[in-house]
């Protein structure tokens, strides 16, 4: 499939940040050009002083031109002082968004089952996000002044002597012409060393993160070497960039002396036919050594460091964003017409998953039906796939092989804002949001009333901890009180309660809460008709439940409590476990 024309972040985040700050925007702009009036006038100055005051024999006169002129780095710096501020007033709003952008597009991509390199997004939105603030910073601060500092060196100098300009701009432009594709070169390096980097840094975390099983499997020498390989191309990718740079550096060098040169050359005729005078080649030549020549070559260096670097980070975030041409939905090859299935009915033909490429699934061809308003309980050892197969049941992730429906509609090609309110998957670690307990109960509607908060909140058990609370304008979260694991977790079934999800998915949701506090809230949401699939935490679940799913590999296996503990081996050792723990 064609990827989609991105939408690239640094032109349409830019564009909005601008308009949105555009008072801080224009008073930059304007400050700038104030702060750059010693670079307008040093010419013109240091012209006047010799040609009117000290070759005119007018000592005084000269000195009165030299005083102006430090002046004027008094006056800069002054401006330069002025606009600092308002330069914070830009970069730091400006990283809020990037870590809003980038935050929203790890969401968006987790929910339409995109999957991540682990690492990446952490580097995403921390090193990359931190990089662009810096570099934003950077380049207002250096790039903008030698921008602005060189323009005004060329204004002055043309104000000064037009015969000056027309044979020393020139020079300039052809360096920066023979600039431009090396930054192009450099742009593509620095796209390398970023992807480089991303992939040293999830190759290393997974390593870390697995270390004592590196090591139990004796799998040392492999993963140490694979881990070598990635540092040895993050180092290539970072002397490719250095080469690339030290040759625009060398360019840049010699061409912004060619100014000069020139100037020198054309001097004697200058001067010969009065064109120039000795004050305006003394200006000329201050423009030239102390403007032109020192703004070309730090701008340039700037550019092709900081700017390129900038460029390239913000490309590659913008591939993690919602509107990035690798967004969730074209990752996954959604169908550009989504479809809106006519019930909840879920079915599982020959279903496998595996985390990563050559990796063992974690789920194999597994066949499974839950009509509509059906309750199922998923039990299985440690590590057999409960939460991966609710996982995919909730359409946070596609099957690798095989099929997975929702009311006869694939997984992929159901519409997601549909999905996202049909179906609902509460985890083990339940999160409270910080808000009002209002705010948490109709998170997933935001149109409830408070009656029903307050019904959904009785029904699984959460009444009692609401009033305590305050009520349900209490304060929750950073703004509230400290709550339980078992307390968060009754937020978080009241919140699905009084969703319009009809099909719940509970991966041991009620982990910390009581027997007779789970029982309660199973019961609830089989009392209202949703489909309901509980990974069971205790045995209590399964003997619930109309049928179980003991979920293994090859011995995985679907019955009633009774048909299993005959037929399952593996569910009577289950049960066994759980009564001889003492497990209600």
């Amino acid at each position: 499939m064609s990827e989609a024309a991105p939408r690239p972040i640094d032109r349409h985040l830019f564009a909005g940040f601008l308009r949105q700050h555009r008072g801080a925007a224009v008073a930059v702009a304007g400050w700038s050009l104030l702060e750059a009036v010693p670079a307008l006038a040093s010419g013109l100055l240091v012209a006047a002083a010799l040609d009117r005051g000290f070759l005119a024999g007018r000592p005084a006169e000269g000195f009165f031109w030299i005083g102006l002129l430090g002046a004027a780095m008094v006056f800069r710096a002054l401006m330069t002082r002025t606009l600092t501020p308002w330069l914070g007033r830009l970069v730091e709003p400006l990283r809020d968004e990037l870590v809003t952008a980038v935050a929203a597009g790890a969401v968006h991509r987790a929910a339409a089952g995109a999957r991540d390199a682990a690492g990446a997004g952490v580097a995403r939105l921390t090193v990359q996000v931190e990089t662009v603030r810096a570099l934003v910073s950077a380049l207002l601060r250096s790039a903008r002044q030698l921008g602005v500092s060189l323009l005004m060196a060329f204004v002055g100098l043309a104000a000064l002597s037009a015969p000056v300009a027309a044979v020393t701009l020139p020079p300039v432009l052809l360096t920066l012409l023979l600039c431009a594709p090396r930054l192009r070169v450099l742009a593509r390096r620095q796209r390398r060393q970023l992807r480089a980097e991303e992939r040293l840094t999830a190759a290393a975390g997974e390593t870390f993160d697995g270390i004592r099983d590196v090591v139990a499997s004796g799998a040392r020498d492999r993963v140490a070497d694979d881990l070598s390989a990635r540092i040895t191309d993050h180092r290539d990718a970072v002397r490719a960039v250095a080469r690339a740079a030290s040759a625009n550096t060398l360019l840049v060098s010699l061409g912004s002396h060619l100014p000069l040169l020139v100037l020198l050359l054309a001097a004697p005729r200058l001067l010969d036919r009065g064109a120039l005078s000795v004050g305006e080649l003394l200006g000329a030549t201050s423009y030239l050594i102390s403007g032109v020549a020192p703004a070309l070559r730090s701008l340039v260096a700037v550019l092709g460091s900081w700017g390129v670097q900038l460029a390239t980070v913000l490309r590659q975030l913008s591939r993690s964003t919602p509107q990035g041409p690798h967004g969730a939905a074209e990752s996954q090859g959604r169908a550009a017409s989504p479809h809106t299935p006519r019930s909840p009915d879920l079915s599982l033909v020959n279903v496998g998953y595996a985390y990563g490429p050559g990796a063992a699934p974690v789920i194999d061809r597994l066949s499974l039906d839950i009509p509509a308003g059906s309750h199922l309980t998923v039990v299985g050892p440690s590590g057999a796939g409960k939460s991966t197969l609710t996982t995919l049941l909730a359409g946070l992730a596609a099957p690798d092989n095989g099929r997975l429906t929702l009311g006869g509609v694939p997984v992929t090609e159901v519409d997601r804002a549909w999905l996202h309110r049909a179906v609902t998957l509460i985890p083990q670690e339940a999160y409270v949001f910080t808000g009002t307990v209002r705010d948490n109960l109709r998170y997933l509607r935001p149109g409830a009333r408070d009656a029903d908060l307050l019904a959904s909140a009785t029904a699984v058990g959460a009444r009692a901890l609401v009033d305590r609370l305050g009520g349900l304008d209490a304060p929750v979260g950073l703004d509230g009180p400290p709550l339980s694991s078992g307390e968060r977790q009754l937020v978080a079934l009241a919140r699905a309660h009084v969703s319009p999800a009809s099909v719940v998915l509970l991966d041991e949701a009620c982990c910390h809460l009581d027997p007779a506090a789970e029982e309660r809230a199973e019961r609830a949401f089989a009392a209202r008709g949703t489909t309901l699939v509980v990974v069971a935490h205790r045995i209590s679940s399964a003997l619930r439940a109309p049928r179980v799913l003991v979920l293994d590999g090859e011995r995985t296996a679907i019955g009633t409590h009774a048909q299993l503990l005959d037929e399952s081996p593996l569910y009577a050792d289950l049960v066994g476990h759980w009564v001889a723990a003492g497990t209600p």
